[in-house]
């Protein structure tokens, strides 16, 4: 819980404060290398494990006192195993949960630029420490009548450094991801947009009653219902929903049917929102849901949503259908028009960048070519894992300098390992319900 942890009584909001902070994280990062190659001076059987610690901590505790942007890629970053070293992806899964609250009279401060006054004259009751805080804001419980609420209040600076805080946590990035220049700033500009929305308090309610009431019809869902008058651009009020996280409910032992049903609402409003409303929650990490009484799904943050251009889905969803692996000449096309493959490619290039995402769709294709497909099944994701590791080290793939995908696949891609690996956890056997036109 976010009140187990250290409260910060002060943000850097300015440029110069931020640009500051990531400097220092720089200079303590340089000092681990310097420390860690004295250290195999001494010692050369020593593995980068320590080094790996030293830095996943420093850059963790600087970026969760910057809030925003830089904390929200470390949670995006944490979520692939295969994208950082275990001591990264350890550290920065906290941001999934538990980054450092502000403190209190912060909280009060923000209440009071936006409505004129603090939240105890707003609520009958509201607690002075957050139940949980995350990347861009932190929520607290307050009561009104018989209302029980979740009021999430943005942190003070986010929206305004989004860009700014792009560009500091851009060396990081590069070293952590392993990425080439070009590659990174092909997808930044796609990062920067979503996480410019995400900041938009006004934006997520709007998208989350209307993705909300367009999901009323799937069975065993729940949505908070939104107050606006008790909301504005850095403060959003909802009901407060019930319930356990994922890994609290899988800790009750609960029955292979009660997970089945868990997983199935899940797969269902993913898939409802992908082939009928073009647009979709594109945060599938953890902490966005809730596992309420009688096995029914809580949804409880839209702030992240990507809206799904229609020629991009086109060629991106008739990757699933199995038949066309072995219809060269449309493959081809639908290659060219995802920018898995370009004209700027040699033919020795073509041939191996076709083999290898030919190799990655037919294995991440695989709920798509039955009926029924069974999550639990642990060799399927370590396929995955294996086939992500071996590509991302083969010679060929990292000596490619151009960024291979459409920067739309990003958030798309970022969907589908996080459901994957959410029916993982729960351990689901689903119907994997499709679209008509793959029936």
């Amino acid at each position: 819980m976010a009140n187990q942890v250290k409260e910060q009584e002060a943000i850097p909001v300015s440029k110069v404060q931020r640009a500051a902070k990531f400097i220092s994280t720089g200079a303590k990062v340089g000092g681990n290398y310097v420390k860690h190659y004295a250290k195999k001076m001494v010692n050369p059987a020593l593995d980068k494990e320590s080094l790996h610690q030293s830095n996943a901590t420093d850059i963790y505790n600087s970026l969760s006192q910057l809030k925003g942007s830089a904390l929200k890629v470390a949670q995006m970053m944490s979520m692939d195993k295969n994208l950082l070293p275990r001591a990264y992806q350890d550290k920065f899964t906290m941001a999934q949960y538990s980054a450092p609250p502000l403190s209190y009279p912060l909280v009060v401060k923000t209440f009071q630029q936006h409505f004129g006054k603090g939240p105890e004259q707003i609520f009958e009751t509201f607690t002075r420490s957050a139940v949980n805080a995350a990347s861009i804001g932190q929520v607290h419980q307050a009561t009104k009548g018989e209302k029980l609420f979740a009021v999430k209040i943005q942190y003070p600076g986010v929206a305004d450094s989004v860009s700014s805080d792009l560009k500091l946590v851009r060396p990081f990035a590069l070293r952590l991801l392993n990425m080439n220049e070009k590659e990174l700033d092909h997808y930044m500009g796609e990062v920067e947009e979503r996480l410019v929305e995400e900041t938009d308090y006004v934006l997520e309610v709007e998208r989350s009653r209307e993705i909300s009431e367009a999901c009323a019809h799937i069975p065993n869902l729940n949505f908070p219902k939104y107050y606006d008058e008790l909301s504005s651009e850095r403060i959003i009020t909802m009901d407060w929903i019930q319930g356990l996280h994922i890994k609290e409910w899988m800790d009750t032992k609960p029955s292979k049917k009660s997970r089945n049903q868990v997983g199935q609402a899940l797969w269902d409003f993913y898939h409802h929102q992908v082939h009928n409303l073009m647009q979709v929650h594109a945060d599938p990490h953890p902490g966005n849901f809730i596992i309420q009484e009688n096995d029914v799904l809580g949804i409880i943050d839209f702030g992240c949503v990507k809206v799904i251009p229609e020629d991009f889905y086109h060629g991106y969803f008739s990757l699933i259908k199995r038949e066309l692996l072995i219809n060269e000449e449309e493959l081809n096309q639908i290659f060219y028009t995802l920018e898995f493959i370009s004209d700027k490619d040699s033919e020795v290039e073509q041939a191996y960048f076709k083999g290898v995402f030919k190799e990655m769709i037919s294995l991440l294709g695989k709920p798509f070519h039955v009926d029924r497909f069974d999550f639990s099944d642990d060799g399927f994701f370590e396929q995955i894992f294996q086939l992500g590791d071996r590509i991302s080290n083969d010679k060929m793939f990292k000596k490619s300098r151009q960024a291979r995908g459409s920067r739309h696949g990003l958030y798309i891609n970022r969907t589908y390992f996080g459901l994957y690996n959410l029916l993982n956890q729960l351990q689901a056997e689903i119907d994997t319900t499709k679209p008509d036109w793959l029936k």
